[in-house]
Protein backbone atom coordinates (compact mmCIF):
# COMPACT_ATOMS: atom_id res chain seq x y z
CA UNK A 1 0.00 0.00 0.00
CA UNK A 2 1.40 3.37 -0.97
CA UNK A 3 1.95 6.12 1.55
CA UNK A 4 -0.17 9.27 1.32
CA UNK A 5 1.61 12.49 2.29
CA UNK A 6 -0.04 14.52 5.04
CA UNK A 7 -0.20 17.41 2.57
CA UNK A 8 -2.99 15.43 0.88
CA UNK A 9 -4.60 13.89 3.97
CA UNK A 10 -5.36 17.15 5.79
CA UNK A 11 -7.07 18.76 2.79
CA UNK A 12 -9.14 15.59 2.42
CA UNK A 13 -10.19 15.56 6.06
CA UNK A 14 -10.93 19.28 6.16
CA UNK A 15 -12.75 19.35 2.82
CA UNK A 16 -14.70 16.30 3.93
CA UNK A 17 -15.62 17.97 7.21
CA UNK A 18 -16.88 21.06 5.37
CA UNK A 19 -18.78 18.90 2.88
CA UNK A 20 -20.30 16.84 5.70
CA UNK A 21 -21.36 20.01 7.53
CA UNK A 22 -23.02 21.33 4.36
CA UNK A 23 -24.70 17.97 3.79
CA UNK A 24 -25.93 17.89 7.39
CA UNK A 25 -27.43 21.34 6.92
CA UNK A 26 -29.23 20.11 3.80
CA UNK A 27 -30.51 17.05 5.68
CA UNK A 28 -31.82 19.25 8.50
CA UNK A 29 -33.48 21.73 6.11
CA UNK A 30 -35.25 18.91 4.27
CA UNK A 31 -36.30 17.27 7.53
CA UNK A 32 -37.70 20.50 8.95
CA UNK A 33 -39.40 21.25 5.62
CA UNK A 34 -41.13 17.86 5.90
CA UNK A 35 -42.24 18.75 9.43
CA UNK A 36 -43.61 22.11 8.24
CA UNK A 37 -45.38 20.73 5.16
CA UNK A 38 -46.91 17.62 6.72
CA UNK A 39 -47.40 19.07 10.19
CA UNK A 40 -45.78 16.05 11.78
CA UNK A 41 -43.96 16.05 15.10
CA UNK A 42 -40.19 16.20 15.32
CA UNK A 43 -38.49 12.84 15.67
CA UNK A 44 -37.43 11.82 19.16
CA UNK A 45 -34.99 9.18 17.88
CA UNK A 46 -31.91 11.38 18.41
CA UNK A 47 -32.76 11.86 22.10
CA UNK A 48 -33.64 8.20 22.53
CA UNK A 49 -30.37 7.23 20.85
CA UNK A 50 -28.43 9.37 23.34
CA UNK A 51 -30.28 7.67 26.19
CA UNK A 52 -29.54 4.22 24.74
CA UNK A 53 -25.85 5.07 24.23
CA UNK A 54 -25.60 6.40 27.79
CA UNK A 55 -27.09 3.14 29.13
CA UNK A 56 -24.76 1.09 26.92
CA UNK A 57 -21.70 2.88 28.31
CA UNK A 58 -22.97 3.03 31.88
CA UNK A 59 -23.30 6.81 31.85
CA UNK A 60 -26.00 9.10 33.18
CA UNK A 61 -27.07 12.32 31.52
CA UNK A 62 -27.54 14.65 34.49
CA UNK A 63 -30.74 16.51 35.25
CA UNK A 64 -34.44 15.82 35.51
CA UNK A 65 -37.61 17.11 33.90
CA UNK A 66 -37.11 19.89 31.39
CA UNK A 67 -33.37 20.17 32.11
CA UNK A 68 -32.82 16.51 31.20
CA UNK A 69 -35.08 16.76 28.15
CA UNK A 70 -33.19 19.84 26.95
CA UNK A 71 -29.81 18.14 27.45
CA UNK A 72 -30.95 15.06 25.55
CA UNK A 73 -32.30 17.25 22.75
CA UNK A 74 -29.01 19.15 22.50
CA UNK A 75 -26.91 15.99 22.65
CA UNK A 76 -29.14 14.32 20.06
CA UNK A 77 -28.64 17.20 17.65
CA UNK A 78 -24.89 17.23 18.29
CA UNK A 79 -24.63 13.50 17.54
CA UNK A 80 -26.32 14.18 14.21
CA UNK A 81 -23.78 16.87 13.35
CA UNK A 82 -20.91 14.64 14.49
CA UNK A 83 -22.20 11.78 12.33
CA UNK A 84 -22.68 14.00 9.26
CA UNK A 85 -19.31 15.72 9.58
CA UNK A 86 -17.59 12.42 10.39
CA UNK A 87 -19.05 10.71 7.32
CA UNK A 88 -17.91 13.66 5.21
CA UNK A 89 -14.42 13.26 6.64
CA UNK A 90 -14.44 9.58 5.65
CA UNK A 91 -15.31 10.58 2.09
CA UNK A 92 -12.64 13.29 2.15
CA UNK A 93 -10.07 10.76 3.30
CA UNK A 94 -11.11 8.48 0.43
CA UNK A 95 -10.49 11.42 -1.93
CA UNK A 96 -7.07 11.97 -0.34
CA UNK A 97 -6.28 8.30 -0.99
CA UNK A 98 -7.09 8.75 -4.67
CA UNK A 99 -10.71 7.56 -4.89
CA UNK A 100 -12.25 9.60 -7.73
CA UNK A 101 -15.46 8.05 -9.07
CA UNK A 102 -17.99 10.04 -11.04
CA UNK A 103 -20.03 12.58 -9.07
CA UNK A 104 -23.22 10.49 -9.21
CA UNK A 105 -21.36 7.57 -7.64
CA UNK A 106 -20.11 9.81 -4.81
CA UNK A 107 -23.68 11.06 -4.30
CA UNK A 108 -24.97 7.50 -4.05
CA UNK A 109 -22.17 6.42 -1.70
CA UNK A 110 -22.69 9.47 0.54
CA UNK A 111 -26.45 8.81 0.64
CA UNK A 112 -26.01 5.15 1.56
CA UNK A 113 -23.32 6.05 4.09
CA UNK A 114 -25.70 8.56 5.70
CA UNK A 115 -28.61 6.10 5.77
CA UNK A 116 -26.54 3.27 7.25
CA UNK A 117 -24.43 5.51 9.47
CA UNK A 118 -27.44 7.06 11.17
CA UNK A 119 -30.19 4.45 11.01
CA UNK A 120 -27.82 1.54 11.63
CA UNK A 121 -26.79 2.50 15.17
CA UNK A 122 -30.35 3.45 16.10
CA UNK A 123 -31.58 0.07 14.86
CA UNK A 124 -28.82 -1.85 16.65
CA UNK A 125 -29.56 0.05 19.87
CA UNK A 126 -33.25 -0.84 19.57
CA UNK A 127 -34.35 2.79 19.21
CA UNK A 128 -36.09 2.22 15.88
CA UNK A 129 -36.79 -0.43 13.29
CA UNK A 130 -36.97 0.74 9.65
CA UNK A 131 -38.96 -2.40 8.78
CA UNK A 132 -41.91 -0.93 10.70
CA UNK A 133 -41.90 2.55 9.14
CA UNK A 134 -44.15 2.01 6.12
CA UNK A 135 -43.71 3.62 2.71
CA UNK A 136 -44.31 7.23 3.83
CA UNK A 137 -41.87 6.85 6.71
CA UNK A 138 -39.20 5.33 4.47
CA UNK A 139 -39.59 8.08 1.86
CA UNK A 140 -39.55 10.83 4.50
CA UNK A 141 -36.27 9.33 5.79
CA UNK A 142 -34.75 8.76 2.36
CA UNK A 143 -35.28 12.28 0.98
CA UNK A 144 -33.25 14.17 3.64
CA UNK A 145 -30.48 11.55 3.44
CA UNK A 146 -30.46 11.90 -0.33
CA UNK A 147 -30.13 15.66 0.17
CA UNK A 148 -27.16 14.95 2.45
CA UNK A 149 -25.59 12.74 -0.20
CA UNK A 150 -26.03 15.22 -3.04
CA UNK A 151 -24.79 18.28 -1.14
CA UNK A 152 -21.89 16.46 0.53
CA UNK A 153 -20.71 14.99 -2.77
CA UNK A 154 -20.95 18.26 -4.69
CA UNK A 155 -19.16 20.29 -2.01
CA UNK A 156 -16.40 17.69 -1.66
CA UNK A 157 -16.03 17.36 -5.43
CA UNK A 158 -15.45 21.07 -5.89
CA UNK A 159 -13.76 21.94 -2.59
CA UNK A 160 -11.15 19.18 -2.33
CA UNK A 161 -9.09 20.24 -5.39
CA UNK A 162 -9.08 23.84 -4.12
CA UNK A 163 -7.61 22.73 -0.79
CA UNK A 164 -4.67 20.84 -2.30
CA UNK A 165 -1.20 22.24 -2.94
CA UNK A 166 -0.74 22.92 -6.69
CA UNK A 167 1.51 19.87 -7.29
CA UNK A 168 -1.05 17.55 -5.71
CA UNK A 169 -3.83 18.97 -7.92
CA UNK A 170 -1.79 18.17 -11.03
CA UNK A 171 -1.25 14.58 -9.78
CA UNK A 172 -4.94 14.18 -8.92
CA UNK A 173 -6.07 15.44 -12.34
CA UNK A 174 -3.69 13.02 -14.03
CA UNK A 175 -5.35 10.06 -12.25
CA UNK A 176 -8.98 11.22 -12.66
CA UNK A 177 -11.08 8.95 -14.95
CA UNK A 178 -12.10 10.37 -18.31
Amino acid sequence: MRSIPMAQVWPGLLSGAAAGAAGTSALNVLGYLDIAVRGRASSTTPERTVEAMARLFGLTVPGSGDVLANRLSGLGALTGYAAGIGMGMILGLAYAWGWRPRLLVVMAVATVLALVGTNGPMTVLGVTNPLTWGVVGLISDLIPHLGYGVVTAVVLHYLYPQALPAAAVERAEATEPA
